[in-house]
């Protein structure tokens, strides 16, 4: 293996690590969005329409806040100042008990924008907890911020997307999840965010020639869209397609400002003799393919 090949796949491990950590769904659905099985109900599905609340955790933190800090949260909440509370914990890295105030926005306003709001920070502050005991309840409580959104808004895609979501990384009916987004196929096939969730789901349940027909699907749709170069990478070196994911992080490159891609990448001549001593290296492989036969 040449030096330039160890360097690229060097870089693609840093470059792709924060894929993994922030944008990788956390549960694996145990099934394929179109794998022909016959799904039964799920004997403990979670309902969209729930009372699940972490009013534990708000309560465990509230006991270990300094004096001065208690006071002033206190004083936020009889004041109804629900902005200045999600704003106290967000400061002090609780997204996830920001999330609670930001659900009582909701409720006191009921519109659909401030539903979807709630519900996606109930869903992201599940890669931010430390406590994986909490994670059920956060997809539930997310879940049901979107139904809440959706009955007011039922035709928001994104929404839409976000409770499937839930349902497949979160609940023990993950297909009914995969349900609501074939639902969205139907109407909306170039969207991105559903393919990219069809494909994050694939990639988690170990089906990568399947992620990989969706991210690229995703990248005709928005060639622009960063962070499937990424996943579509990421997916190309597991399976041990080195040139196609050499090809897919200089794409990349050329999209973004990344110095450590950038480091790497060839450009101009370079990246065209890259190119010809690529497609040289094929020539040769093909060959010793045929003379082994």
């Amino acid at each position: 293996m040449s030096a330039r090949i160890t360097q690229l796949l060097l870089v693609i491990g840093a470059v792709l690590l924060f894929v993994l950590l922030f944008f990788a769904p956390k549960i694996a659905p145990k099934h394929s969005d179109n794998d022909g099985h016959d799904h039964g109900p799920a004997k403990q599905a979670v309902s969209a329409e729930n009372n699940a609340n972490i009013d534990m955790y708000l309560n465990m933190a509230s006991k270990s806040l300094e004096p001065a800090q208690k006071t002033k949260v206190d004083k936020f909440i009889a004041a109804g100042k629900l902005d200045s509370v999600v704003f106290f914990w967000d400061r002090l890295k609780r997204p996830d008990l920001a999330s609670v105030y930001t659900e009582q926005i909701a409720q006191k306003n009921n519109k659909a924008e401030d539903w979807f709001r709630a519900g996606n920070r109930y869903y992201y502050s599940v890669q931010f907890s430390m406590d994986k005991t909490q994670t059920p309840l956060l997809y539930q409580c997310a879940m049901r911020c979107f139904s809440r959104g959706l009955k007011l808004e039922p035709a928001n895609t994104d929404a839409k997307i976000m409770l499937a979501s839930c349902f497949v990384e979160g609940s023990a009916d993950p297909m009914q999840g995969i349900s609501l987004l074939r639902e969205v196929e139907k109407t909306d096939s170039n969207n991105v965010k559903l393919q990219m969730s069809f494909a994050l789901f694939s990639v988690k349940s170990g089906q990568l020639d399947r992620a990989i027909i969706r991210f690229n699907k995703a990248l005709r749709a928005d060639s622009t869209y960063i962070e499937a170069y990424l996943h579509l990478a990421d997916a190309y070196e597991q399976l041990g397609k080195i040139p196609e994911t050499i090809s897919t992080l200089e794409k990349y490159s050329v999209k973004t400002n990344d110095p450590v891609a950038n480091r790497f990448m060839p450009s101009g001549k370079k990246r065209k003799r890259h190119k010809m001593a690529t497609h040289k290296r094929k020539k040769r492989l093909r060959k010793n393919r045929h003379k082994k036969k």
